[in-house]
C-alpha cells in the first residue's frame, strides 16, 4: 500500500503564513518526477507549529494538488491522545489516505502507554496507520513488541516509519509481524541498508530536494537491484548528511529556498540556518549535481 520514496513535506510560509501557492507547487512536483507518496504535517512540516486550521488546510491543498495520483499519509501525532485524535479525524475528512502518527513526546509513556495511545487513535478513524518511532526526538521507543501486539490488535496499524538507527530493528520487526507489516525508513541515510533488511521505502527528507533520484533510488531497491541503488545512494549521499547540519527541517528549506521553491522562513523556536551551514548546505547540492 505504502512504498518507496514518500515525501516528508516542508511547509513555506509567507510573510507568517502558509504559501499555499508555493505549498502545492512542491506537492505537484513530487508527482511529476515520480515519489510515490507524500506526508504533509510531519516534522519536516513543521507540524507541532502548525495551528489545528493550517494543519487541516495543508492537508487539504495536498489532497487537491495530488488529485488521487499518489498516496497522502497525513501525519497527525502529539503527545495528548485526545488530540492526536481529533487530528485523524480532521486528516481523514480532508481526504488523507493514511495517517502518520509519532510516538508520543515529552510524556515519556510506558510501553502499556503507548499501546493504549496508538490502540485508540487506530480506532477512531477508518484509516491506516504507520506508527512513527522516533526515540531521538520523542525520548520513547517502541518496542518490537509492543509493535507486534498493535499489529494483532488493530486491523488498521499497517507498519512503521522506524527512525530508531537500529539497523537489526527491521528484522526483529518482520519476524514477529511478518513480510506484510510495512517497514518504511524514517532516515535517509539509513535507508539502502533498511530496504537491504526488508524495508519497503523511505518516508525522505531529501526527496523535497530530489525527488526524482529519490524514486529512481527506491525503485531500484524495489526490484531488488541494490547495486545500482547503492550509486545513487553514494551520490546522494552528502545531500542525506548535511540536511541534518542543524534541526530538521531548517537546513532543507535553506536548500528549497536555494532552488527557486519557495521561502527558507521558519516558525520559532527555530531559528534560521546559520551562516556557516548554509555553505555546507548549498555545498552539499553542488556535491550531489543538484545545484550548479
Amino acid at each position: 500500500m505504502f512504498k518507496g520514496s514518500i515525501a516528508a513535506l516542508i511547509t513555506p510560509f509567507l510573510d507568517g503564513q502558509v504559501d499555499e501557492k508555493a505549498f502545492q507547487a512542491l506537492v505537484s512536483r513530487q508527482v511529476a518526477e515520480g515519489s510515490h507518496g507524500v506526508v504533509p504535517c510531519g516534522t519536516t512540516g513543521e507540524a507541532p507549529c502548525l495551528t489545528e486550521a493550517e494543519h487541516k488546510r495543508v492537508v487539504e491543498l495536498t489532497v487537491e494538488a495530488v488529485s488521487g495520483r499518489i498516496p497522502v499519509i497525513a501525519g497527525c501525532g502529539t503527545n495528548c491522545t485526545e488530540k492526536t485524535i481529533f487530528l485523524a479525524r480532521q486528516s481523514e475528512a480532508a481526504g488523507a489516505g493514511g495517517l502518520l502518527v509519532v510516538t508520543p513526546y515529552y510524556n515519556k509513556p510506558t510501553q502499556e502507554g503507548l499501546y493504549l495511545h496508538f490502540k485508540a487513535v487506530a480506532g477512531a478513524t477508518g484509516l491506516p496507520v504507520l506508527i512513527y518511532n522516533i526515540p531521538g526526538r520523542s525520548a520513547v521507543d517502541m518496542t518490537p513488541e509492543t509493535m507486534a501486539r498493535l499489529y494483532e490488535a488493530c486491523e488498521t496499524i499497517i507498519g512503521v516509519k522506524d527512525a530508531t538507527g537500529d539497523p537489526e530493528r527491521p528484522l526483529r520487526q518482520a519476524a514477529l509481524m511478518g513480510k506484510d507489516f510495512i517497514q518504511l525508513s524514517g532516515d535517509d541515510i539509513t535507508a539502502l541498508e533498511f530496504n537491504q533488511k526488508g524495508g519497503a521505502g523511505c518516508i525522505s527528507v531529501s526527496a523535497n530536494i530530489a525527488p526524482g533520484l529519490c524514486s529512481e533510488f527506491q525503485n531500484l531497491c524495489l526490484a531488488g537491484d541494490f547495486e545500482e541503488a547503492g550509486k545513487i545512494h553514494q551520490r546522494l549521499n552528502p545531500l542525506h548528511k548535511n540536511l541534518f547540519v542543524e534541526t530538521n527541517p531548517v537546513p532543507v528549506k535553506y536548500a528549497a529556498h536555494l532552488l527557486g521553491l519557495c521561502r527558507a522562513d521558519v516558525r520559532l523556536p527555530l531559528a534560521p540556518l546559520g551562516e556557516g551551514s548554509r555553505k555546507i548546505v548549498k555545498s552539499a547540492l553542488k556535491d550531489c549535481g543538484i545545484l550548479a
